[in-house]
């Protein structure tokens, strides 16, 4: 039997275009233009203010949602998200920028400043979707993109303006999100004149630090990813900087010289069981044990935080727990004649949590600070005798 061969056709699509003649460029058909995209649904929530409604299968919640999140996206795209509406009240009323405003109620729009919503993208989502994307346990149906803050153009409450003190904080390697934002919220009520963030620390607009922080970093100018190189620029004249190490400093260092007390000195504790003058123990990066390259590290007087140490304006470095102070924040305390403030505990317990210890720190240092400006102003007060 013999098998004709079999005739191999091309696509339609192929077949039709070699029967055409060929055409130029300029005789082909223009082909039609796409069809416009769907309408959208607007609707009114007040004079001048409109919102859309998002569509089924809406995937802008979750893409920007998910961006935003993402630490890369907002250093290189200046956006943070924001979450809830005391969050973002505080963000509107202190000038940071909304773009796109996600809610699920017209009612939450009632809640916020409606000169900036006007200025605002605002799509309104079903519940449900805000709450597939929502850190909260339970969500209150907003969600919100912002410009990233410059603390150089945002406007602070008035009323902590007026509280603040010549009393700054510096952060060294706080890399736990809720030790950091329950330390700028203590910073924030101890009436702090600005927060310094060193490279190390954990980004201050995370989800986690903003929701711990409860709308301190729209308080008080926080000035983030500094190296140390550049604090110095960003303190007043004649600062002196102390620092509080979160771990003990007995267990943490070995002991250089018994208590400066029993030479005479008066910085020293003059508890005989006090803390000993220690050389601090540098960074898992810089370690000065036996055998390996050490690095040069000044000792610091040594006393109770409770003790006078404040003097105007003053700074305070607060370490993180995993890795304390680095040698950078106790060279920059000798070089102002700084101190180590110590906080005693029971023998036995654990070092501080460094957000406890910024606590304790700073609002002795605001107890310090207001007795010396009521004392100053009762100087003033008192007639002279001529």
């Amino acid at each position: 039997l013999r098998r004709s061969p079999v005739r191999v056709l091309p696509p339609q699509k192929e077949r039709r275009a070699a029967a055409e003649p060929q055409r130029s460029p300029e005789e082909r058909p223009t082909p039609p233009p796409p069809p416009p995209p769907p309408a959208v649904e607007r609707s009114a929530a007040g004079p001048g203010l409109w919102y859309e409604k998002a569509a089924p299968g809406d995937r802008r919640l979750g893409k920007v949602v998910t961006i935003a999140k993402s630490k890369k996206f907002r250093d290189h795209h200046g956006k943070v998200l924001l979450e809830g509406q005391r969050l973002i009240k505080d963000a509107l009323e202190a000038g940071a920028v909304l773009q796109t405003l996600f809610f699920s109620t017209v009612g939450h729009l009632k809640e916020l400043p409606e000169a900036e919503l006007k200025r605002a993208n605002l799509v309104k989502v079903k519940f449900e979707d805000i709450k597939s994307w929502s850190d909260l346990i339970t969500p209150q149906g907003l969600i919100g993109i912002f410009s990233k803050p410059d603390h150089a153009k945002m406007s602070y409450p008035a009323a902590q303006l007026t509280s603040s003190l010549p009393l700054l904080l510096i952060c060294d390697n706080i890399r736990d999100p809720g030790n950091l934002g329950t330390i700028l919220r203590s910073a924030a009520g101890a009436g702090c004149e600005k927060v310094l963030l060193t490279k190390g620390c954990v980004d201050p607009w995370e989800p986690k630090v903003l929701r711990a922080g409860m709308g301190a970093h729209f308080r008080l100018p926080i000035v983030a990813s500094l190296d140390w190189e550049s604090v110095p620029s960003n303190l007043p004249a004649g600062v002196q900087v102390c620092v509080a190490d979160n771990k003990d400093p007995v267990a943490q260092a070995k002991t250089v010289s018994v208590l400066r007390g029993a030479s005479g000195a008066g910085s020293a504790p003059r508890n005989p069981k006090a803390p000993v003058k220690s050389k601090p123990k540098a960074s898992p990066e810089h370690k000065d044990e036996e055998g390996a390259v050490g690095v040069c590290l000044p000792e610091l007087a040594t006393q109770y935080y409770y003790e006078n140490w404040t003097q105007t304006p003053v700074a305070v470095v607060i370490g993180g727990e995993t890795h304390g102070l680095s040698p950078d924040a106790l060279h920059l305390a000798a070089s102002t004649g700084g101190k180590k403030l110590v906080i005693p505990v029971v023998p036995g317990v654990d070092s501080l949590n460094s957000a406890i210890a910024a606590g304790i720190v700073l609002f002795e240092g605001k107890r310090q600070l207001l007795r010396r400006l009521k004392q100053e102003d009762e100087r003033q007060k008192l007639p002279v005798v001529g």
